[in-house]
């Protein structure tokens, strides 16, 4: 049973550990879970100031049962545990037994509409948050969008999400989990699938080198848009700055169309999981700001109007780190704007989660372009 409001699970990747930095500065108690307690310990105490930290490290085993148990007493779950849609129900099913708000860090398109379906309603009528997703790639970008939404008349978002880095070990694992998923933007407010192996050469916003940029999975983009009345379509691309990677990234999801999937499919899980583990760094540095920028760009159009909203940043795990916690010590103070499933801007508002991280020196006030 947990003894403090907010519950990191899976506190010793990359991000959780970030999550539980965050928690320490905005003063929120806290339970690092894992299912090594030495390793959870391990990469917690490491982080500076800890010891001024109200915080407990525990271990748990992943199945409903222990998960239920440790929720037990606890406001919010911070989930960093992917792949998701492999490990995220066992979560949120622990979350609405407990009464626990459900956060989540996922790219998975996939996971995003199936707790959606599966979860979305039973949520809701508990008074309770399931809001996956909350991280920079998404709710950057979201931010963007909504400010561009600011303006009515615009029902079509074209959003670029690109940042300056390498992916954890875990984000690789979810990069190429998604390659097994069928992936969809928006148009006309329905689902349209999208191929795997489109790519685009894109203007990115401060600099004169075009960057290549995939679908990304689709992103969380098009689903929290999905039935909101300003919007008609949202198409998504996304990637690292550096070519080359992207280059790579696109070469591989070849290989992959072309080798893996056309073998049975209960190998495809053990070849992909080969295929990250060759692509796989382990623990990547801590982020340098000056090294480690992102842009998030949004172009909103309608019939008689056109928007350009830029987001530039740095530090892109720490965005999400930041804004991890900062939605789970809102959550303890009050409601969501909206419960049951619903994005980071949903739940808590886009002008905020902007001020929440130009607070803390991690993204630039928006560059806005108007025609009408």
């Amino acid at each position: 049973m947990s003894t403090k409001p907010v519950v990191v699970y899976g506190a010793s990747g990359y991000t959780g550990r970030l999550i539980c930095e965050y928690l320490r500065e905005l003063n929120v108690p806290f339970v690092a879970a894992g299912r090594d307690k030495d390793r959870v310990q391990d990469v917690v105490g490491r982080i500076p100031g800890i010891e001024t930290a109200d915080h407990d490290v525990v271990e748990v085993e992943h199945t409903v049962e222990a998960l239920t148990d440790l929720f037990t007493g606890a406001s919010v779950v911070c989930n960093t545990v992917g792949p998701f849609i492999k490990y995220g129900p066992e979560v949120a099913e622990a979350c609405l037994a407990t009464g626990a708000h459900y956060l989540d860090t996922t790219g998975e398109q996939d996971w995003i509409l199936d707790a959606r379906q599966r979860f979305g309603t039973a949520f809701a009528e508990a008074g309770l948050l399931l809001s996956p997703g909350i991280a920079q790639m998404y709710t950057t970008g979201e931010i963007a969008a909504n400010v561009a939404l600011e303006t009515p008349g615009l029902d079509t978002l074209d959003v670029l999400v690109l940042w300056k880095g390498f992916p954890t070990a875990a984000s690789t694992e979810t990069i190429f989990t998604i390659l097994k998923a069928d992936w969809f933007h928006l148009a006309e407010n329905q689902y349209v699938k999208v191929d795997p192996l489109a790519k685009w050469d894109v203007v990115v916003p401060g600099q004169h080198e075009l960057g290549l940029a995939v679908p990304w999975g689709g992103t969380a983009h098009p689903v929290w848009f999905k039935d909101d009345p300003r919007v008609s379509s949202v198409t998504v691309a996304g990637g690292v700055l550096n070519r080359p990677v992207m280059e790579a990234v696109v070469a591989t999801t070849a290989m992959v169309e072309s080798d893996v999937k056309t073998l049975p499919r209960e190998q495809w899980d053990e070849k992909l999981a080969e295929i990250a583990a060759a692509w796989s760094s382990g623990m990547p540095p801590r982020e340098n700001p000056r090294l480690n920028t992102s842009v998030d760009s949004v172009h909103a159009s309608g019939p008689l109007g056109r928007k350009h909203v830029v987001i530039h940043g740095n530090s892109n795990y720490k965005q999400t780190g930041l804004l991890q916690a900062w939605a789970a010590m809102s959550l303890l103070q009050q409601p969501p704007r909206r419960a049951g499933f619903a994005s980071g801007c949903q739940a808590f508002g886009h002008r905020q989660l902007l001020g929440v991280l130009r607070q803390f020196g991690l993204v630039l006030d928006p560059v806005v372009t108007e025609h009408r």
